[in-house]
């Protein structure tokens, strides 16, 4: 009869992993059952070949709904990844035991439909009433299981025979968790199978059979424990879906996400304990030693002595606490002490690098890969674009070949909902329209972004193209269908290129909505500018801007006209923001087509008196508006005949947050001037707080200027100033400037010390 050893493990644990390969060796099982996918069996001989290399994953995922997926993840320091190498190296036979995923997904979309159909949540089974582990270790003196078990087995080290005290504890614990709460149903049926697949080992006759698996599921895997016909009915019936099995990279901070993760707080620490057995080599040493480096690389001082003095108080803390060697408590409270002084800062800063690290593993060429997949990987090649787990920042110059290559695939993989590279908007004008600025950060839940897009294509510009046709086929934004033209531009799509400004061109067409034709036209004039430095057609999406410019100045008068303060403050910007695109555009008819809309804006009565205000300066600062005009404008609309709130929101409008204009034109700032000190006691307290509101959008030194200029006497009429009046400067400053001027200028230099007036000098 067949040999049966159960090794209870705890999920990516490096002492468990050690404790097996010492086992194993000793042993010589010649089957190895894991708990694991089964659907995974068939990619068990990659475990041969050297590029896959961990932290990886086995994805398992539904093929008609993608997004139904779970990942098993792996490390070196996984005892599951050490027992399935192991079995590679030997020669022996290796297979997952757990639930098929076939049935598990199945399962899980049949509970979330019911939990949809029902009105009210189903009641859930009874819950275990706390985690029976944790009251063991509090007995022991620890203050949870999680951290019972890292200390006494996964910083304990090699010990062969530590899997029997495991599986004692476990059934003792499982014997009373069990007398209280009933399992839940799918771990009755993973057990169920579990117990079923080691059957079919027997009968297969091995002669030593070694099931590694999660230390609760020892207990329920024994002889005895449930018949064959027990578990054939709970396993009968089960829903089925098809699914599809790959590796996929993974890395060491999603290990410590829960969920697909695997909740390891700390893998960096795990992977240590991995290569540094505690028997060999010096823990404390090593793990202080690589401190040290780190801090160095941030310019921090720690000498050696910081180091010996850390060691030896990590190992005292270790001996007065009755353990064999310091564990990761006692190190950082080492580093805490002797390095931060007692602050945490220190160790925070390297705490990433330290505790998680940015370990990110690799997978053959061969695994099994969707086109789309498969696609993402030659370009990366090609464009020597690594997919790392660290966030890194890249530099394009999008006038070399290859940069710009970068940036169409990242753009692409953007609209396809793959955030791999995140750009930088904010530096790139800064530094010019031919660079951009990525931060690029590879996440392994990627792999399932790229499946679910598969429907859509099967390369990345297929993919794109169609994913943003199907997308702008029933928006309903002009504002968002503009900016998805940036988008597609940036790509290179020119067939998404034309669904987009189609769709665009369409509803701009039965819009009457001012404000989203205003707001639709600085992305497309912002794209308008780019076919020069990407190297592509935007004559497509010039022809849509300009019906845009044609529509939005129709409709401009009659937008503006009946709007309420809020409203018309809502409308400011979209306004200002569209007048500059016009000017980016530059075309002589659009140009002309929305001055004479401002024009007829500005005098429309019935318009918002924000917005006349604005569109007067508009023409003003365009010069398509004499300073007269614009003079006789601001009389009329603060002359005593216009009501005071209305009078302070064309100025507020018309100064536009900008006071050079008041500042530099005698005539406008005697009409200010005017206003306000004509108005009464009860109209001035009415336009206050409108008038302290448009000053307050000055910036500092504009309003020193303006209470300066407010101080002085009023200046007389330049026909009054009596002709042998004294100069309003200090003739002896000014003379002494002269000499310096004179040569500046190039000119003969004279004697002015006995000049009375510098009027004199021509």
């Amino acid at each position: 009869m067949a040999e049966v050893r159960y090794f209870g493990i705890r999920h990516h644990g490096p002492g468990c992993a050690r404790s097996l390969v010492r086992a194993f060796a000793a042993w010589q099982p010649d089957a190895v059952l894991v708990e694991g996918p089964p659907e995974a069996d068939g990619l068990l001989p990659h475990l041969n070949d050297a590029a896959l290399v961990p932290p990886v994953a086995l994805l398992v995922h539904a093929v008609e709904t993608p997004q139904q997926a779970v990942f098993y993840p792996f490390a070196r320091f996984s005892p599951e990844w050490q027992a399935l190498r192991w079995a590679a190296g030997a020669g022996v036979a290796a297979r997952f035991i757990d639930l098929p995923r076939t049935h598990a997904l199945a399962l899980d979309a049949a509970d979330a439909a019911a939990a949809a159909r029902a009105d009210d949540a189903a009641t859930p089974a009874p819950a275990r009433h706390g985690d029976p582990f944790d009251d063991f270790a509090r007995a022991d003196g620890h203050p949870d299981g999680e951290s019972w078990w890292n200390r006494w087995i996964e910083e304990r080290g090699e010990d062969a025979d530590i899997f029997a005290a495991i599986a004692e504890v476990m059934t003792e614990l499982r014997r009373h968790a069990d007398a209280e709460t009933p399992l839940p149903a799918r771990e009755a049926q993973r057990e169920a199978h579990m117990r079923q697949s080691l059957r079919a080992a027997r009968k297969e006759g091995f002669a030593r059979i070694a099931v590694v698996c999660g230390a609760w599921h020892v207990p329920a895997l024994q002889d005895g424990v449930s018949s064959v016909k027990a578990d054939a009915a709970l396993l009968k019936g089960l829903p089925k879906l098809k699914v599809q099995a790959t590796w996929v990279p993974w890395s060491h901070r999603h290990l410590t996400r829960r969920g697909y993760g695997a909740g390891v707080a700390s893998p960096g620490w795990y992977d240590f304990l991995w290569q540094h057995d505690v028997a060999r080599h010096p823990r404390a040493a090593g793990w202080l030693a690589k401190v040290a480096t780190l801090l160095r690389a941030h310019e921090i001082d720690c000498s050696s002595a910081h180091v010996i003095e850390a060691i030896r108080l990590a190992e005292t803390l270790a001996a007065l606490r009755g353990h064999g060697a310091p564990g990761l408590a006692e190190l950082d409270e080492a580093v805490r002490s002797v390095i931060g002084q007692g602050d945490d800062a220190v160790l925070g800063l390297i705490a990433p690098a330290l505790h998680v690290g940015d370990a990110l593993g690799t997978v053959p060429a061969d695994v099994p890969l969707v086109p789309l997949q498969r696609d993402v990987e030659q370009q990366q090649k090609r464009l020597r674009l690594k997919a790392e787990a660290a966030e890194r920042r890249l530099e394009l110059d999008l006038r070399e070949p290859n940069d710009l290559a970068r940036s169409r695939l990242l753009h692409r993989l953007r609209l396809l909902g793959l955030d791999w590279g995140v750009p930088e908007r904010g530096s790139r004008g800064a530094r010019g329209s031919f660079h951009e600025d990525w931060r690029l950060r590879w996440e392994p839940e990627y792999a399932i972004t790229l499946i679910e897009a598969s429907r859509w294509g099967t390369t990345v510009e297929a993919a794109a193209s169609a994913r943003v046709a199907e997308r702008v086929r029933d928006e309903t934004r002009l504002a968002v269908l503009a900016a998805q033209v940036d988008d597609v531009l940036r790509a290179d799509l020119p067939g998404a290129v034309a669904a987009v400004t189609q769709a665009l061109d369409r509803l701009a067409a039965v819009s009457g909505d001012v404000g989203e034709l205003l707001r639709a036209l600085p992305p497309l004039a912002q794209v308008f500018r780019y076919g020069d430095v990407r190297q592509t057609d935007t004559g497509q999406v010039g022809r849509v801007l300009d019906r845009l410019i044609e529509r939005a100045a129709i409709g401009l008068p009659l937008g503006c006209a009946a709007l309420d303060a809020d409203a018309a403050q809502a409308l400011r910007e979209p306004l200002l923001a569209a007048h500059a695109a016009v000017a980016r555009r530059d075309g002589e008819a659009q140009t002309q087509d929305w001055r004479r809309a401002l024009a007829a804006l500005a005098g429309a009565a019935t318009a918002a008196p924000l917005l006349r205000g604005v569109a007067t300066r508009l023409l003003l600062d365009d010069g398509a508006l004499d300073a007269e005009a614009a003079g006789t404008a601001l009389a009329l609309q603060l002359s005593r005949a216009t009501e005071p709130g209305a009078a302070a929101a064309w100025l507020e409008g018309f100064l536009n947050r900008n006071a050079l204009v008041l500042l530099h034109d005698a005539r406008l700032w005697a009409l200010v001037d005017g206003w306000l000190s004509g108005l009464g006691d009860d109209h001035f307290q009415q336009v206050l707080p409108l008038v302290r509101r448009t000053f307050a959008d000055f910036s500092r030194s504009e309003r020193r200027s303006i209470a300066e200029r407010a101080a002085r006497p009023p200046e007389a009429p330049a026909d009054t100033v009596r002709a042998d009046a004294p100069p309003p400067w200090q003739v002896g400053r000014v003379a002494q400037a002269l000499p310096l001027l004179h040569r500046l200028l190039g000119l003969p230099l004279e004697s002015v010390s006995s000049m009375e007036n510098p009027r004199d000098v021509r």
